[in-house]
């Protein structure tokens, strides 16, 4: 088979986010407790404190601003985490996927079935600290609860590139680079602690390219109740680098799995 041929999972896809999830359940309540108390510290920390300092920001006080941009930031996280550091070990230390290629399973569904583990990852991720921003006020409508499916489609989106890291990786230490050059940077400037409309206007047309954006721009008006703007251009935006790099990587573990 041509790797660059289009990815084309079957239903086989759900086994491997089913193995996954099975063995999670071993780490669930340790799991569950970092997704709550991480953003729990976050929010304490920098949008109270830093909070009283700033006021308002876009029309809303900087703890709800924040929080919002948490959600968006923390599917990213969690999804790229996930589809680096916990792939990689399942597929070399670990060497899982070996076994499910002995089966009638396909890379193409490995991938998948990771992509939607990674998603199903940023979904528990994102709904803690929406639970976390309830608890402390930021969220008053039921509304918010809309933000649930931009929140796994941001972390399949950035699961995506992951696997593309993975799939060149040789060691734990090469996902620094990305970490470092792709993952900060996007966390810095994409919206998460401030307007992307503060930035120089040459800043912001290269901030418009990188997809952490337009997570943000959909899911912070969901969660505070205003109206999104440019809605559909920011889900194209979106869900396009995410086929995109999907192809890529279902290529490239094509590549590094078929021997």
């Amino acid at each position: 088979m041509n790797i660059l041929t289009p990815p084309r999972p079957g239903l086989e896809c759900l086994a491997v986010w089913r193995r996954n999830a099975l063995v999670w359940r071993r780490v669930m309540t340790t799991s569950l407790l970092f997704h709550f108390a991480e953003p729990l510290l976050y929010l304490l920390g920098i949008g109270y404190g830093l909070g009283r300092f700033v006021g308002e920001l876009d029309g809303m006080p900087y703890f709800t601003f924040l929080a919002s941009g948490f959600i968006a930031w923390s599917a990213m996280n969690v999804a790229s985490m996930e589809s680096m550091w916990s792939v990689y070990t399942r597929m070399v230390p670990q060497q899982t996927y070996e076994g499910i290629l002995a089966t009638p399973t396909k890379v193409d569904d490995i991938v998948f079935g990771e992509l939607l583990w990674c998603g199903t990852k940023s979904l528990m991720s994102g709904t803690a600290i929406l639970a976390v921003a309830a608890l402390l006020g930021v969220v008053s409508n039921w509304d918010a609860l809309l933000v649930v499916p931009v929140v796994f489609l941001t972390g399949v989106c950035f699961a995506a590139p992951g696997l593309i890291v993975t799939a060149y990786a040789t060691s734990y230490d090469h996902f620094s680079f990305y970490l470092t050059l792709v993952m900060t940077p996007m966390f810095i400037l994409c919206g998460v602690f401030y307007p992307v409309a503060s930035l120089p206007d040459t800043a912001q047309f290269f901030v418009q390219l990188l997809p952490l954006t337009h997570a943000v721009e959909i899911i912070r008006p969901i969660v505070v109740g205003q109206p999104i703007t440019d809605l559909g251009f920011h889900l194209a935006a979106l869900s396009g680098f995410g086929l995109v790099t999907t192809w890529i990587a279902t290529a490239l573990f094509r590549r590094r799995l078929i021997k």
